[in-house]
């Protein structure tokens, strides 16, 4: 048995079977590479489901983890500490607006933009009290807590974890109409994704993001964006909403805003919204901790600094034009934004997972979603000979 087998069988046979990853051990990284525990050498085109765009162990980042934690990694918020209000000003100066609410988790998050949106429905708009609905698209991917799958349009991940809280409408997503349809007195919300990252990289059309704004502000509705996989600069902007101008009323994001070593998350909205908050309403033990703020503050530095999102429109355009001049029967679409990029295989060819195993023996991390979708999300510090490199193989493989 080798190395990797005997690790893969001991996890197997001690972890819980939830996921069903690559049969790949990694064992360490540096930038966009990989390396498995027998020094094979691997493009990741998964990372982390952009948790990554700075790519692996960036220096700047490790550095920040290492000086913060030799002297203060947490206090809870029970008492101030001297990096959160300094991340969280930095935050809020690039996204554009008045607080933030740090925590953990993407799912963490959305569970307090839900709450944060229930509140302003019942303080502001007045809706009757346990009244509030919240209106959600289909093949949403907002997280897996129980609220959250109850809402999701997945039959597994709803299978077997009711019941579920009530609330939420469910629309097509794209469609501004059937958005102003299910908007009725009692509506506090729009929560949506601008792209659907995990139901395999679903681009609205056209526009979409401007008709929600509009619809939402002409309705009296906050638009909340779950920019948990593609903000900070995965699509070609800081936000993806930027490429509409549709600033939202609520930004959820994290992922890349814990640098890739740390997990961080944030609510940002305006005072009048996020200012209904009051002592004890809601919290976190771990959320904000000056470990999680420094490197957080650290891993906006590089984003911005590195012109990351930058990089992301002009390689993603690159990207995207290479994969289109491959000549091949097993591709139905090619879609995405940025270094976002889903390539869709034809059912005939088999599932998208046959197709990223094979890209595994080509030295290319990449995962398949929603059965017939190859996902492809590097690093956004990846250079153009690196691009060229990946689409040799992919165009092996395909």
């Amino acid at each position: 048995m080798s190395e990797s087998e005997r690790i893969i069988e001991q996890t197997e046979r001690v972890s819980a079977h939830n996921y069903h990853p690559l049969p790949v051990v990694i064992a360490r990284a540096e930038g966009i590479w990989a390396w498995d525990v027998d020094g094979r050498r691997y493009l990741d085109c998964i990372s982390a489901y952009s948790s990554l765009n700075q790519g692996h162990r960036h220096p700047r980042i490790v550095a920040a983890l290492v000086e913060q934690a030799v002297r203060l990694t947490l206090t809870s918020r029970a008492v101030y500490n001297d990096r959160m209000g300094a991340f969280l000003e930095k935050l809020c100066t690039l996204a554009g607006f008045d607080m933030a609410l740090p925590m953990n988790t993407g799912a963490e998050g959305v569970e307090t933009a839900i709450k944060l949106a229930r509140k302003w429905a019942y303080r502001i708009k007045g809706v009757p009290a346990d009244a509030a609905e919240i209106v959600v698209c289909r093949n949403n991917f907002h997280g897996r807590t129980t609220t959250i799958v109850g809402f999701s349009s997945e039959a597994q991940y709803r299978e077997d974890f009711g019941p579920f809280t009530p609330g939420f409408k469910l629309i097509d997503f794209g469609d501004a109409r059937a958005l102003e349809a299910a908007i009725g007195p009692n509506t506090a919300a729009f929560l949506v994704e601008p792209i659907q990252a995990e139901a395999g990289i679903i681009m609205p059309p056209p526009g979409f993001l401007t008709a929600a704004r509009r619809v939402c502000s002409e309705r009296g509705v906050l638009l909340v964006l779950d920019e948990i996989q593609t903000g900070l600069g995965r699509t070609g902007r800081l936000f993806d909403w930027q490429h509409e101008d549709a600033r939202p009323d609520v930004l959820v994001l994290g992922k890349a805003l814990g640098g890739g070593v740390y997990p961080v998350s944030a609510v940002l909205a305006d005072e009048p919204i996020m200012g209904l908050f009051r002592p004890g309403d809601h919290g976190s033990t771990f959320g904000g901790n000056p470990l999680a703020a420094a490197v957080a503050e650290a891993a906006l530095d590089v984003i911005v600094e590195e012109r990351l999102a930058e990089r992301a429109a002009e390689l993603g355009e690159y990207l995207m034009g290479r994969l289109r001049e491959l000549r091949t029967r097993h591709v139905r679409d090619i879609r995405g934004r940025g270094l976002l990029i889903g390539v869709e295989i034809e059912r005939a060819a088999g599932t998208a997972r046959r197709f990223s195993e094979r890209l595994l023996e080509h030295g290319v991390l990449c995962k398949d979603t929603h059965a017939q979708v190859l996902r492809l999300a590097p690093p956004l510090v990846i250079e153009r000979s690196d691009i060229d490199w990946l689409v040799e193989r992919l165009a092996a493989v395909l």
